[in-house]
């Protein structure tokens, strides 16, 4: 494995202080071809990086847990992109034949189209870019990085299932790091084998929290996520001279 990268200021990544940065907020459709995906957007001033959020089967970019999660990561200087996978449409089928859920090849292209279209953007390609995938998001997120190695700089997984991203795996070399709650004991196994599929030189790290389900709904665990994930962007996202 490659050595860890230069330590960043305990002022980025000491425990998580209250602070009000200027962030400006934005709700979008983001034009993918013949299709549009909602998506809110939201970049505090002298943002260290921007993060796109790939949600889990069954939710959204309404997803409760994304958005506590992205409000700290807010707070922490980092950009959010949150944005639905699936078009109303499609989430409306979804919804009564399931047949979408855990079409990851689908959710991975939508994500590496809307890596693209932030590539386009003035206001957004010049941050450093890297994903946090949830549930089935975190495979979507995988297969992303794997097609984009050159763009995407960093992975995050809550309670992922990373083994739905299949061969992508052996693709992905951004720095990736894996959370499970203790308690989510088929989860757990299932990243541990995922991350023996990632070449030997990426980076990657798991953490376990302790005593915490698969959607982290105990007090506080939700909150060690956003710390944990806030770190690892942070470390990876911040350009050296930042």
């Amino acid at each position: 494995m490659p050595k860890e990268r230069s330590v960043i200021p305990s002022t980025i990544l000491g425990e998580l202080k209250p602070r009000e940065p200027n962030i400006k907020h934005v709700s979008t459709v983001i034009p993918l071809g013949s299709i549009e995906l909602s998506a809110d957007i939201s970049v505090p001033d002298n943002a260290l990086g921007l993060v796109l959020f790939a949600h889990g089967s069954g939710s959204s970019r309404q997803s409760p847990r994304n958005r506590h999660v992205a409000n700290l990561l807010n707070r922490g200087l980092i950009g959010t992109i949150l944005t639905d996978l699936l078009t109303e449409q499609e989430e409306a089928v979804n919804i009564q034949t399931l047949q979408l859920r855990f079409d990851i090849s689908l959710l991975g292209r939508r994500v590496v189209a809307v890596t693209d279209w932030i590539t386009r953007e003035p206001a957004l390609e010049k941050l450093r870019l890297g994903y946090f995938g949830a549930s089935t998001g975190a495979a979507a997120a995988l297969v992303a990085a794997a097609e984009r190695p050159k763009t995407a700089l960093a992975v995050v997984s809550r309670g992922g299932r990373p083994d739905l991203a299949g061969p992508s795996l052996n693709h992905v070399l951004a720095p990736t790091l894996f959370i499970v709650g203790g308690d989510d004991t088929v989860v757990l196994d299932l990243n541990y084998r995922a991350m023996a599929q990632l070449p030997s030189t990426t980076e990657r790290k798991l953490e376990v929290i302790k005593g915490a389900s698969h959607l982290f709904e105990e007090p506080g665990a939700l909150d060690k996520v956003a710390v944990l994930a806030r770190d690892w962007f942070c470390k990876h996202l911040v350009e050296p001279d930042q």
